[in-house]
């Protein structure tokens, strides 16, 4: 077939995909060639947009690099991926609700032992951070493995300062014990804005909206058996909670700082300047 047109493009190239040996690639191929061409006619781009729209894909690409990724930016603040978790994590009200990842996970965060400061050469008025994990039954899950990471109290995270923090900050691994309890120190986190300096910034403020995350901790959680749990912890007093860039606040996720004044603190140990407490117990989906 010769001479395409606007309406004879899109069967086209469908119909070149009919001797891709994976049906799964042929059915996503299919799905996607034929909402973005219906995308196209629908708002009917001048080649100057179109153009806008390719520079604006390669720059997303040109900026990501081995502590920063664009392109989960990009999807998070428009909402993929909090729709591509609710798509993949469906709960039933039993188990912890999940959310975006974010573009700060590090996989190789140094491991600590329990009631260990993983603050660093953070700022921030120190908080005491508690919980357990576990199953779906109720079992308590042993040696579950706790990632944690969150921003200081200016809103960075530590692979956005490495130089200046020397190593990583706010950052750690845990097991929970025979339990599935697990307790740490750190630092309170603030809200923060999404980094936009990048073609994300450009394309928020072009929206007319604003780049701020509400203050949390991030949590991803692994155990054997168990679905992979990634999700944060929401701090109640933030202003931010209704109008997440990322579209990640769930109200379960949700809880309450508490402030304590100098003294003997939950773990036993004497705290000299004032401090918070916040405490989450995870549940877990099991392998199914």
């Amino acid at each position: 077939m010769r001479d395409f047109n606007e309406k004879t493009i899109t069967d086209a190239v469908i119909q070149r995909f009919s001797g891709a040996p994976n049906e799964r690639v042929k059915g996503v191929c299919d799905s996607l060639v034929r909402h973005l061409h219906d995308f196209v006619r629908e708002v009917r781009p001048t080649y100057e947009e179109w153009e806008f729209a390719i520079d604006f894909l390669t720059r997303t690409g040109k900026i990501c690099d081995s502590s920063r990724q664009e392109f989960i930016l990009l999807s998070d603040t428009l909402g993929v991926s909090m729709l591509v978790d609710a798509i993949n994590n469906p709960t039933d009200g039993r188990v912890t609700s999940s959310t975006v990842l974010g573009p700060f996970f590090v996989d190789d965060a140094p491991e600590f032992e329990l009631g260990a400061d993983i603050t660093g050469n953070m700022r921030g008025t120190p908080a005491y951070v508690s919980g357990s994990v576990s199953s779906q039954d109720g079992t308590p899950l042993a040696g579950a493995l706790v990632d944690v990471w969150h921003s200081d109290d200016d809103g960075f995270y530590d692979v956005q300062q490495l130089e200046k923090l020397g190593g990583a900050a706010g950052r750690g691994r845990f097991k929970t014990d025979k339990d599935g309890k697990f307790w740490f120190w750190t630092i309170k986190p603030t809200f923060y804005p999404v980094p936009t300096d990048g073609p994300v910034g450009d394309m928020l403020h072009a929206q007319g909206r604003h780049p701020w995350r509400p203050a949390h901790l991030h949590f991803l959680i692994r155990a054997p058996g168990h679905r992979k749990l990634v999700t944060h912890i929401f701090d109640r007093a933030d202003k931010y909670l209704d109008s997440d860039a990322v579209f990640g606040v769930k109200e379960e996720l949700v809880r309450d700082y508490v402030e304590h004044p100098p003294g003997i603190a939950p773990d036993g140990s004497k705290r000299d300047t004032a401090y918070s407490t916040i405490a989450y117990d995870f549940v877990m989906a099991k392998q199914g």
